[in-house]
């Protein structure tokens, strides 16, 4: 027998995966617990004798399986054949459905982040958001799984979705029409001559060779070496683990350690260096090989948030800890366990958390998260909306940290955030634009410091940083 295991450190959605295979036959199996699996064989028959309706064996089994894991901690579940497929073509960029990343709280659903560019984004669905009703199924009892499951669909259809939001009094109500999800891993631009810009939306398998692209033609619409550089990293709820690996590796040292994991099992613990993996090398080559070598010491600031997790955090924590880059933002989500991805005999699997990842100064950021080195609130946030912030610390029965404090460390209080100065509208905005002009790859969250003040704050943190190293002998 084989298994065939994604590991995963993900925010639900999100995650963090690599592939591998590894045999079973040499496993011990657990002596099972004969009196507990009595008192289980006695329920199942008592239901099956007296439940008030008639009720089939495998959805007591199904729901008997889910409730096993999903009792342990937010993160594992059950999936069935068809849930299982979605897993994996998730992590590929392309999807149907309405490009929300949830997470579960008290038996419901939280909005972790919309995905930049979707149906729930354009709708104005938040972070924080709590679903109570898919359509005209209440979301209390399902599981992740069956939630997700209800919202993809045919692209094309639609779906309600009921949301209970803190600061609004009655429950709103979004009518979503439902779409291919292209997410669209790696975007960049200049935000002035010798600054860099790039986002990265979600870790995917193409996350690394799209970071060496996007470099690349930043160094060539500057047409000289790049003075800085800002990796946006605010609301990425995670990705496959070769792509965090990858971004670490764009802008570390070879070999580097970027991220370890430490499980009970032998195959739960690895090393992962600032090298790109062989099997997410596109034709056997290195993406990275082609970075002009400025980008490895070009200034490097990172702007995390609250929505920042699991992949997210572990680039963030690299740069940190070898102390690359400026952290700037506020705390991170505190994603920090492993999943394993587990295939099962009669198709589908079981998602179940198998180690916690460390930064490579063995930090855990499990149920606490990654403290910026400049704090750095969102301008654009009022106090309400900080408070609808989901965390790992906030959801039901999550992992304690190993160090015993689930508390974020508590960072100097950040300045008041000042409104950002208000962008005038031009009269004719296309004027002095060419008409062959390509629409912004962005869409409607193209970076802007004047419209965005964690991203000016960064910019600022940039210009020092350049400035410092320029007079460092």
């Amino acid at each position: 027998m084989k298994k065939l295991a994604w590991l995963v450190a993900g925010a639900m959605a999100g995650g963090v995966l690599t592939l591998s295979m590894q045999a079973l036959a040499n496993k011990e199996a657990s002596p099972l617990p004969l009196n507990e699996l009595r008192t289980f064989a006695e329920v199942f028959s008592l239901i099956k004798q007296s439940y008030v309706e008639p009720v089939e064996d495998k959805k007591l089994i199904d729901e008997a399986i889910k409730g096993m894991l999903t009792g342990l901690d937010p993160h594992s579940d059950y999936m069935d054949a068809e849930e299982f497929k979605d897993l994996r073509e998730g992590t590929q960029g392309e999807f149907g459905g309405l490009g929300i990343e949830i997470g579960a709280e008290d038996g419901l659903v939280k909005v972790v982040s919309p995905i930049e560019d979707t149906p729930a984004q354009r709708a104005g669905i938040k972070s924080g958001d709590l679903i109570i009703k898919i359509d005209d199924t209440p979301v209390r009892g399902l599981s992740l799984t069956d939630a997700v499951k209800k919202m993809r669909g045919k692209p094309g259809s639609k779906v309600t979705l009921t949301i209970a939001r803190k600061t609004e009094t009655k429950p709103l109500v979004f009518t979503l029409s439902r779409a291919i999800i292209k997410t669209k891993s790696v975007k960049y631009k200049l935000l002035e001559p010798g600054y860099g810009y790039v986002r990265v939306a979600q870790f995917q398998e193409h996350t690394a060779e799209d970071l060496a692209a996007g470099l690349q033609a930043l160094y060539k619409e500057n047409k000289q070496p790049l003075k800085g550089v800002i990796l946006d990293l605010r609301d990425d709820p995670g990705g496959l683990l070769n792509g965090a690996v990858g971004v670490s590796a764009a802008f570390l040292p070879k070999d580097k350690l970027v991220v370890y994991t430490e499980g009970r099992t032998p195959d739960a613990k690895m090393r992962l260096t600032a090298t790109l993996p062989n099997y997410s090398r596109p034709n056997g080559s290195d993406p990275l090989s082609k970075l002009p070598p400025e980008a490895r010491s070009v200034p490097l600031v990172v702007l995390v948030n609250g929505g920042s997790a699991s992949a997210s955090e572990i680039v963030a924590g690299a740069l940190q800890d070898h102390k690359r880059a400026v952290l700037v933002g506020t705390q991170t989500f505190g994603k920090g366990s492993v999943q394993s991805i587990l295939p099962l005999g009669t198709e589908g699997g079981i998602k179940l958390t198998t180690a916690r990842y460390f930064t490579p100064s063995g930090r855990s950021i499990q149920a606490k998260g990654i403290t910026p080195d400049v704090v750095v609130e969102d301008a654009t946030l009022t106090a309400a909306d900080q408070a609808l912030r989901v965390r790992e610390a906030d959801l039901e029965n999550h992992l304690a940290n190993p160090n015993g404090d689930d508390k974020p460390a508590k960072a100097a209080k950040p300045a008041a955030a000042k409104p950002a100065a208000p962008v005038p509208t031009p009269a004719a905005p296309d004027k002095d634009k060419p008409k062959t002009q390509e629409p912004s790859q962005f869409g409607p969250r193209e970076p802007n410091p004047k419209n965005d003040y964690q991203l000016s704050q960064a910019l600022n943190v940039l210009k020092v940083q350049q400035i410092l190293q320029k007079q460092t002998p």
